[in-house]
């Protein structure tokens, strides 16, 4: 072998390693776009509190009615929204809400997901079984049903649901509860957009709805970038501007 090819070969195998770590460093697109999806017992009104900080800092921001009637309505309603969207955008979702980003946000428009106490399921997983595995928040105890949908009792709500937001505001968000289907609980997606897109996740260390655990659990399972609140389950109500600083990440923006 000739002094050049030898030259040649080694700068080859110490180039690889580099070139490998490069492409495995996912770089953040700057998004012009935020779709919000709500969770189960609530409509969009619940980012109130987020919507006025993302828009400050120039994003175009849509919070879809979430209908909660199943997954595939829910599905249909955000692919909705994301069709109307010019640009890069980034998905965020809270609650329940993470199964349809889950399943919709493999959509060439989506350059990032944002969980917010969500679910964020595996492709045909079955979470009811995977939440099994970590204690059961107390909210489920006021779970009502009628006629295939469910609401929380006004006791679970203000209590379990809506801990850490200010009474006032915790009834009215109580006063606007969706029904929920009983049957989206179970669903499953087919998808799992967090396997290849970049992804954050807020964990509520208080959250009496989702285990925290399970949050932490599903957050390093797609190696997000997290952060931890000292919030209830509602934390884009109680901690809005810590949850928009992270959409902001997401979007590639400055934090405001």
């Amino acid at each position: 072998m000739t002094l050049w090819r030898s030259l040649f070969v080694a700068a080859s195998l110490l180039a690889a390693p580099l070139s490998l770590a490069h492409a495995q460093t996912p770089q953040t697109v700057k998004a012009k776009n935020v779709v919000l999806v709500h969770g189960a017992w609530a409509d969009g009104s619940s980012w109130s509190e987020v919507i006025p900080i993302l828009q400050a800092a120039g994003l175009h921001v849509t919070a879809v009615q979430n209908p909660l009637s199943s997954l595939a309505d829910s599905v249909e309603a955000t692919k909705r929204a994301l069709a109307e969207q010019d640009g890069p955008t980034v998905l965020v979702a809270h609650s329940w809400g993470g199964t349809v980003i889950s399943q919709v946000g493999t959509d060439p428009k989506v350059t990032g997901l944002v969980y917010v106490a969500a679910r964020a399921p595996d492709a045909n997983e079955d979470f009811v079984a995977l939440s099994k595995q970590f204690p059961t928040g107390p909210v489920r105890a006021g779970i009502v049903e009628r006629d295939g949908y469910t609401k929380l009792s006004e006791d679970a709500f203000l209590k379990y649901f809506a801990n850490g937001v200010k009474p006032e505001r915790a009834k009215e968000l109580y006063a606007v509860q969706w029904p929920t289907a009983a049957s989206i609980f179970a669903g499953r997606t087919t998808e799992a957009a967090w396997h290849a897109k970049p992804s954050w996740y807020a964990v509520s260390k208080n959250d009496d709805t989702i285990n925290p655990d399970l949050e932490r659990f599903l957050a390093k399972r797609m190696n997000a970038t997290t952060i931890e609140l000292d919030a209830g389950h509602l934390s884009l109500v109680s901690h809005p501007k810590e949850v928009a600083n992270l959409i902001l990440e997401a979007a590639g923006y400055g934090r405001s």
